[in-house]
């Protein structure tokens, strides 16, 4: 990790966060027309559920790669978020989204059991992101309900 150069706000965090979800709401290209992997500190560090601990730009990539490769579109509900302040370099958002997945679609509340729940915690520093940790059930489609019978009983 690279050393410190300046201090940011919290607002400025913010605003880092926000371009990665309006990236990936983009298909991978920021505001500025670079790619979302331009966001992060090139040891940056990334957990998706199901895939594991991403570390460094390339894995990140691949990462993003994977779970893009079965995401036909998201869009996030920037309306809704919660954002939640350590005073320090981490930030957390919680949010809810919409979407199609490659095994069909996906909107949060709908039912209230499926995907489009999320909880992302940044580590945040010198513009980039060093780290981020996103909770959320990766079965967009609502399909995994054989292994979770109370599933059938709730709509």
């Amino acid at each position: 990790m690279a050393l410190t150069m300046q201090t940011m706000t919290d607002e400025q965090r913010k605003s880092v966060a926000i371009e990665y979800l309006k990236a990936f709401d983009n298909g991978g290209v920021t505001s500025t027309g670079g790619s979302i992997l331009d966001l992060f500190a090139d040891d940056a560090q990334v957990f998706f559920p199901k895939w594991g601990l991403a570390n460094g730009t390339d894995q990140i990539g691949k990462l993003f790669a994977d779970v893009g490769g079965m995401v036909k579109s998201i869009v996030h509900h920037y309306a809704h978020f919660n954002w939640i302040f350590s005073g320090g370099d981490v930030i957390v958002c919680e949010g809810t989204s919409h979407g199609e997945h490659r095994d069909g679609p996906w909107r949060a509340g709908d039912p209230a059991w499926g995907a489009g729940n999320w909880c992302d915690v940044f580590e945040i520093r010198d513009w980039k992101i060093q780290r981020v940790f996103i909770y959320l059930d990766p079965d967009y489609a609502g399909k995994d309900v054989a292994r979770y019978p109370w599933l059938n009983t709730h709509g």
